[in-house]
Order: structure tokens, then C-alpha cells, then sequence
């Protein structure tokens, strides 16, 4: 959990869990739970949850474990039993070392994949279980080890551990990384110290660009036990596995400038400070929380040939609380950063570009809510066949994107809220390219030539004034999301769409109703100038939810059996709408209809009426109805259920 925590925020991982347990989004935002409603769905809730690797008291609150219901079973791990005892546990239950017999049953199935070794290697076994002295981790490493070597080879073994006497477990994992071949050693060093908890996928790419075979190097260390591939698909180690790794780096020098990986705050800025860095030093981490007014220059980096990871972040849960001052350019507009560069990652980037920088050998580009105005020179031939991401989200003065044609293999485009951004490159050749983040992108007036495949385009809060012609190409585009954008006209076109499953043209100055493709499924208009739904609206069977919230309509009828929700709130009506029978949740809060007949309603299941200040007769309603929202109609006076229900 500690790791997930960093990586996400607390309010994240909990918010996550009670999605789960509700089975709905739920987004909390404070430090507990202060919604009633919530806490009472949960006292109805026996669950059983797991808070592994908890570091600080006040998590164990933010879960909200206390509103579990009776019988729930909260079990909590820490290395600190202080914390378990101000997080006001019931039982605390210190785990033991392993016996000899259950030690020997877990070496054995890593070294012989059975619960028992074999008769020839007892006697050894033995010995390896003795070294481990009780440690799940030494017996997982130990025996994956020397799974399916010789005798001879498991002799060799224990003669080498004889040399430490009674070995250490630090000694014992010491000795399973001797035995790595150069490559797996510099990927274990990276993962160690830069990669633990990454997406599996993204380090065996980034890796992969540094060094050959990394992908068998990287599957290699997790039957080793020295790496293990968590249920979100991360990498993932043991922590004295990682302390381990950083331990070796240190040892390679008692000048931080001359070793081969930093993460240290203090060594990272006495290096960056007094310009120390070497061609040694091949990757740099560092918590930006942990420093303050670090003045940079345009050769701090110079000096490090070999530097192939560049990672300057905020934990996610101090994200929002970082100042942007953290780094300090000095009296320069740009910083030299040399080609090995494999992965980039630089929040607050002070600096206004990259003008020198040649990312041929780039992976990962993230230089979110940076000064960034433009990237690297701008080179229709420049070679970025390596580049897999660009995330430069929130770099709100960035007003230009180089040419991407190299970037064949660019995934993932996020250029979320940069807002002098007023045009793309051409991206319909980059066929791998899946989520692209246009939202807040306030200067863009014009849709993206993006690939045929593409599934999602979000271009909330933009510029865009028309959705063209040239929309029918996307033949595969499930999702259109133009919330908030100055959209005014939609091409006849977009009707040729069949995969298209959700459009959203909400608070768009739309006045016509849009011809819509017969699959679609979720339709928005919200705050748009439409008057009416047409007829055709009918044709629609597969539309489950239609929301007209604050346009113009003022008359409606429905007949689609497949419409299941629908939102009329705050729109000019007098009269209740015609809606079909299928409906489950209506909303016409802040209407002015003066009676609410739900006779033919039979399967509403939601019913939102709230601040109809004309509404004065509500009657028919069918009695398995759960919700029905009504204050604020200040002339209600009969309220009725259908007796043909009854």
C-alpha cells in the first residue's frame, strides 16, 4: 500500500476500494468520509480487506474501516507496531519466522516444485534451509536458484555461502545477484532504484532500448525471485531486494558524482548544485518535495554521456501542493540534455524548451505542467521510432508540437489544458497511437487528422466550431466528447459512424438536433440551443440515455422502448413529457410542469423532481419506485400511487 500511495494518493486507492464494495464511482476528496449516505451503505456492508504495508496511523482512518458493517474482518500489516497501535487495532498478531518444516515445504517448491525435496538434495536442502533462518524471501530466492541444477552445482553453492560463516539474508540475496549475467544486473539496478511499481509493459520498452534481451532479462529475474509481476501487471521487489540494490550503487563510490544511479535528494542536489555529474552516472531520481530553489543552468547535464533516465517527481499524493519553484532556471531559456536519453520524466520543468535535444533514443516524454513553450526543433526526417508516450498536459504556454512522422510507434498523446495550442501535427499515421487528451486545449479550432482506428477523441473546452465532412473516416470511433467546446454545426456524416456508442455536444452552442448514428447509445445536449427532438429520435433502438438538461425543448415525446434514462432538468417545459414505458430514471428538476402522471411509468426506478414550483398534483406513481427527489415544489398538494400496481 506504501508504494500505491506514493504513486497515487491515499484518497485514490480508498475512493478505488469503495467503488468496489458500492459497485458505483465513488469519489471522496477529504481526508475521511464524511457523507452519510456512504457510511451508512457500508455499515450494510460485511467485508473482509487487506491494508498491506501500512506506513502511518491516519491510513487505517482514511480506508474508513470503522463504517464497515458487524462481522467485517480489517486485517492490517506494518513494520511499525507503534502504528497499529495508534490506528487502534484489536488484536496485534507478530508474525513469526518460518519453522524448519515449513521452511523446507517453501524451498522445496521453488527448488524441486514440490512440497518435499528430493531424496538425493535432502541433505543439502537442509543446509540452504538453515542459511535462510526462517526468511520467506531468502528460501523463494535460494530456491529458485538452484531449481533443476546438479548436485554438483548445489555443493558449489553452499561452499560459497560456508565463506560468510552464518550468512545474513542481505548476504544470502547478495549472493543470488553475483550470479546475474551484466545485463540482468543493470536491469535489476534500474528497476531497484528507478522502475519498482511501473507498468510491466513500459519498463521492458524502456529497458529494452538500453539494453538487449531485456525482456528475457526481466522474465529471467522474476523466476529468480528477485522480481515479481504484481495483479496490476507492475513490477514489483521485496524491499531488502531494493535496499539491497541501492546498497550496491552506494559501494560503487563515496562521490555520488562517480556512481551510476542517483535518487538521494542530498547527492542529487550537491551534484546538480556544483555541477558534478560524470559520464558515470546513467540514471537520475529525485522527490522534488525534498528540495527548494535548486538553480539550474544549461550544462548541468553536459557532463553525463551515458545518462539514460532523468526522472524529477512529486509524490502523488503532495502533487497538488507542490510549488513550481522547486527548480530555478538561470538566466536561460533551455537546457542541454544529451541523446542517450531513454526516459524523460520532468514535472515543473522550468525551462521554455529543448532546442538542442535529439530524442531519437526517447521511450517516454512527461514534462507535465511545465514552461514549455515549444519542444525540440521542429524535423520531419528526425528519427522517433523509440517513443512510445508524450504526456506535456498542463504545459499551459506550449504552442506547438513538432512533427511526429518518425514517431511510428507513438501509444499515447496527452496534451490535456495546453492552452495556447492552437494545431496538431498530422498524427493519422501513427496507428498504435490509442488514448489522445485534447480536453482544455482552449486555442484548438480545428479536429485533429488522427488515424481511422481511433476509439476515443476528447476534445472537451476547445475551440472546435464544427464537426466536418471528413468525421466519416473514423470507422472506428466508439466515444466523441466535445463537452463545453464552441461546436455550432455537425456534419450529415457523422450518421455513418456504427461504432460510435457516446457523443457529448454539452453547453455547445448547438441549434439543431443532430442526425445521430443508429448504434449510439449515449447521446448529451445538455446547455444547448435545440428546441426539439425530432421524429427520427425514434429510430434510435439501441439509445439508453438521452440528456437535454438546460436546452430549449419544450415539448417532447419518446417512443424508443430502448431509452432507459433521461434528463429534461431545468428546460422550459409545461407539460410532463411522453416518454415510453422502459424508462428507469427521469429527471425534471426546476421544470414548470403543473401535474406529474406516472401511470404508464411501471418500471421507473428514479424520479427527480426537485424545485418544480408549478407542480401541483403527482399521481400514478408506481410503488417499486426507490427514489423520488421533490423539495422544493412549493405548491405540491396531492401526492398518489397507481392502485392497478397494488
Amino acid at each position: 500500500m506504501l508504494e500505491r500511495n506514493l504513486k497515487h494518493g491515499m484518497e485514490s486507492l480508498r475512493n478505488e476500494l469503495l467503488s468496489k464494495l458500492l459497485n458505483q464511482t465513488i469519489h471522496v476528496d477529504t481526508p475521511s468520509i464524511g457523507s452519510t449516505l456512504i457510511q451508512e451503505r457500508l455499515n450494510n456492508k460485511r467485508v473482509l480487506v487487506v491494508l498491506d504495508d501500512v506506513n502511518d496511523s491516519d491510513q487505517i482512518d482514511c480506508f474508513g474501516v470503522k463504517h464497515f458493517g458487524d462481522g467485517s474482518k480489517i486485517i492490517v500489516t506494518s513494520r511499525d507496531r507503534q502504528i497499529l497501535k495508534n490506528g487502534s487495532v484489536d488484536k496485534i498478531h507478530e508474525v513469526k519466522k518460518l519453522n524448519k518444516n515449513d521452511s523446507l515445504q517453501l524451498f522445496s517448491t521453488f527448488a524441486f516444485k514440490l512440497l518435499n525435496p528430493a531424496v538425493d538434495f535432502r541433505d543439502l536442502s537442509n543446509k540452504f534451509v538453515e542459511y535462510a533462518q526462517g526468511s520467506p524471501l531468502a528460501l523463494r530466492v535460494l530456491g529458485s536458484k538452484l531449481y533443476k541444477k546438479s548436485r554438483k552445482e548445489w555443493e558449489s553453492e553452499v561452499d560459497k555461502l560456508k565463506e560468510y560463516g552464518k550468512p545474513k539474508i542481505s548476504q544470502i540475496l547478495s549472493s543470488s545477484y553475483d550470479d546475474l549475467d551484466e545485463v540482468e544486473k543493470n536491469i535489476f539496478l534500474d528497476i531497484a532504484i528507478f522502475f519498482k511499481g511501473t507498468p510491466k509493459k513500459d519498463v521492458e520498452e524502456i529497458l529494452g532500448c538500453c539494453y538487449k534481451g531485456a525482456v528475457s532479462g526481466i522474465s529471467n529475474l522474476i523466476d529468480k525471485c528477485l522480481l515479481d509481476s504484481t495483479y496490476f501487471k507492475e513490477i514489483d521487489m521485496h524491499d531488502m531486494l531494493e535496499e539491497m540494490g541501492k546498497d550496491i550503487v552506494r559501494e560503487e563510490s563515496t562521490d555520488p558524482g562517480k556512481r551510476s544511479r542517483l535518487w538521494s535528494a542530498k547527492d542529487v542536489y550537491q551534484v546538480l548544485r556544483y555541477n558534478k555529474g560524470t559520464d558515470l552516472i546513467q540514471g537520475i531520481k529525485l522527490d522534488m518535495s525534498q528540495v527548494d530553489n535548486l538553480l539550474l543552468h544549461y550544462s548541468n547535464f553536459e557532463g553525463m554521456t551515458n545518462l539514460r533516465v532523468l526522472f524529477f517527481y512529486t509524490p502523488r499524493v503532495l502533487d497538488v501542493k507542490c510549488p513550481t519553484n522547486k527548480f530555478l532556471a538561470h538566466q536561460v531559456n533551455s537546457v542541454s540534455l544529451l541523446d542517450e536519453l531513454r526516459y524523460l520524466y520532468w514535472k515543473y520543468c522550468p525551462f521554455k524548451s529543448l532546442s538542442s535535444f535529439n530524442p531519437k533514443n526517447l521511450v517516454v516524454l512527461n514534462l507535465s505542467h511545465g514552461d514549455m513553450e515549444h519542444l525540440w526543433n521542429n524535423d520531419d526526417h528526425q528519427v522517433l521510432v523509440n517513443l512510445r508516450e508524450i504526456d506535456i498536459s498542463y504545459c499551459k504556454n506550449l504552442r506547438k508540437i513538432p512533427s511526429l512522422l518518425g514517431a511510428i510507434n507513438l501509444e499515447i498523446l496527452d496534451c490535456r489544458s495546453c492552452e495556447c495550442l492552437v494545431e496538431l501535427p498530422c498524427l493519422n499515421h501513427l496507428a498504435s497511437l490509442k488514448p489522445l487528451e485534447l480536453r482544455g486545449c482552449r486555442n484548438l479550432k480545428k479536429l485533429p487528422q488522427i488515424p481511422n482506428h481511433f476509439p476515443i477523441l476528447s476534445l472537451e473546452e476547445s475551440e472546435i466550431e464544427e464537426v466536418p465532412d471528413s468525421i466519416e473516416h473514423l470507422i472506428r470511433l466508439k466515444g466523441l466528447i466535445l463537452w463545453n467546446s464552441k461546436v455550432k454545426k455537425v456534419s450529415r456524416n457523422i450518421s455513418k459512424l456504427e461504432s460510435l456508442r457516446m457523443l457529448d455536444l454539452g453547453n455547445c452552442p448547438l441549434v439543431e438536433f443532430p442526425e445521430i448514428p443508429k448504434n449510439l447509445t449515449k447521446l448529451n445536449l445538455s446547455g444547448t440551443q435545440i428546441e426539439e427532438v425530432p421524429l427520427s429520435f425514434d429510430s434510435l433502438y439501441n439509445i439508453l440515455t438521452l440528456n437535454m438538461s438546460g436546452s430549449r425543448v419544450k415539448n417532447i415525446s419518446i417512443k424508443t422502448e430502448s431509452l432507459r434514462d433521461l434528463d429534461l432538468s431545468h428546460c422550459p417545459m409545461i407539460e410532463f413529457p411522453k416518454i415510453p414505458e422502459s424508462l428507469r430514471e427521469l429527471n425534471l428538476s426546476g421544470t414548470q410542469i403543473k401535474e406529474a402522471s406516472l401511470d404508464s411509468l411501471g418500471n421507473l426506478y428514479s424520479l427527480d423532481l426537485s424545485h418544480c414550483e408549478s407542480l401541483k398534483l403527482l399521481s400514478e406513481l408506481p410503488p417499486y419506485i426507490r427514489y423520488l427527489e421533490s423539495r422544493g415544489c412549493t405548491s405540491l398538494e396531492k401526492v398518489s400511487f397507481a392502485d392497478h400496481y397494488l
